[in-house]
């Protein structure tokens, strides 16, 4: 089986409550479900991508695959943002003592998520699991969390244009993505600049993930000017690499030489880069007119983000507007409500079995997965509204209340 590098987390994992500011008269915004929904997606994706077909067979099943590739962590990380605005005040941020105990929630949250990726990490498996640069990302981003949406939107937006800018010319210093052997980790370099996730040109995502969360989200006009967003910023970013690749003199191959540098599908070890891969971006600037997922280049962060926009404004007006499809994907809203155990799990899964040897074809091994973890989260939500690590997240970041 081919090997697999992490593409999200599970995304952030669900605060305590994630209640928002429920507007009169508009179902479900009191929990915001459609979040949920959009991380269970999420996780199917993930698992995609760790144990699933490879995108680049032909028929269906490769056709299928492909939209999981990046865009899955590309929507975790977007609703990593949101979770940071909903601990710490969705609509109207937190002050006084509210603000200090939501900080040190978050504070408490990022370190967890650093230690337990870099445990996740030590498991050996082929896998770079992202909860470290979660962690990382809380923490970076935090500062900012009294900002309203559109000064969120405008710093997502420069850090989007001048970090994929900064990390090209910093690559002589910390080197390309190059992996190390399963089971090691490379500490801060990794985490701001060479792993797979590098906070250098992923702290955009929850920026704007913050900048989403701020919105009223009840309101039918928000969310149409959202989705339009959302299509705009894909457009501009796919469309915008697609036209770079065929005026600009010599981008074609740069930007194929870029793609094959960030293909996380398959450079977990440094024993299964490509020969003729060169790291982040290729070996020229053209190579950062590359949109394909993990390429750390602008467009690609752009139409990432219009991707994750327009998913969670989709989930989030299709639960509210359908009850019924609520009831139906409840296995998978449950699913996505314990999104850290979800990703865990799957880790957990991957090391135990030893996926990579086994002989059953990969699409089987993925219905397993999925299969396995929506019956256990649709079981498990029957009994208790927390999924067993989401429960003890919220025992550790208890002790902020403690803060006086």
């Amino acid at each position: 089986m081919t090997q697999h590098a992490a593409s999200p987390p599970t995304g952030a994992p669900s605060p305590e409550h994630e209640r928002g500011e429920p507007t009169p008269g508009a179902p479900g915004v009191g929990r915001l479900v459609g979040l949920d929904l959009a991380r269970g997606l999420a996780v199917f994706g993930m698992y995609a991508v760790h144990v699933g077909p490879a995108p680049g067979q032909d028929g269906v099943i490769g056709f299928l695959m492909e939209p999981a590739q990046g865009r899955s962590s590309a929507l975790f990380a977007v609703l990593a943002g949101f979770a940071v605005a909903l601990i710490t005040g969705r609509r109207t941020p937190k002050t006084g003592l509210a603000g200090r105990q939501a900080v040190a929630k978050v504070i408490i949250r990022a370190v967890i998520l650093i230690a337990l990726g870099t445990a996740l990490t030590m498991t050996g498996t082929p896998v770079v699991p992202i909860l470290a640069f979660y962690g990382l990302f809380f923490l970076l981003v935090l500062p900012l969390y009294r900002l309203g949406a559109k000064p969120l939107a405008l710093i997502a937006v420069g850090w989007a244009l001048v970090g994929p800018q900064l990390l090209y010319a910093l690559k002589p210093v910390v080197g390309g993505r190059v992996f190390l052997s399963y089971g090691q980790a490379d500490g801060p370099v990794s985490l701001f600049f060479t792993g797979g996730y590098p906070a250098l040109t992923w702290v955009p995502f929850l920026l704007a993930g913050m900048a989403v969360a701020r919105l009223d989200l009840a309101a039918t006009a928000v969310r149409i000017r959202l989705a339009l967003t959302g299509v705009a910023l894909a457009v501009t970013g796919y469309g915008g690499s697609w036209l770079a690749v065929r005026l600009v003199p010599g981008a074609a191959e740069a930007v194929r030489k870029a793609e094959q540098g960030s293909d996380m599908s398959s450079m977990s070890s440094v024993s299964s880069v490509s020969p003729d891969s060169i790291g982040i971006f290729g070996d020229s600037p053209a190579g950062m007119l590359a949109s394909a997922p993990h390429s750390e280049a602008t467009l690609s962060i752009v139409a990432a983000t219009g991707v994750a926009i327009l998913v969670i404004t989709a989930c989030l007006a299709a639960t509210d507007a359908f009850p019924r499809l609520r009831r139906l994907a409840g296995p998978v809203i449950a699913v996505g409500s314990m999104s850290l155990t979800a990703y865990v799990y799957h880790i957990v899964a991957i090391w135990l079995l030893n996926t990579e040897e086994a002989t059953v074809p990969p699409l089987y091994v993925l219905l397993g997965f999925i299969a396995s973890v929506t019956v256990l989260a649709a079981v498990w939500s029957r009994f208790f509204q927390r999924g067993p690590l989401e429960w003890l997240m919220g025992r550790a970041t208890g002790v902020a209340r403690r803060i006086r």
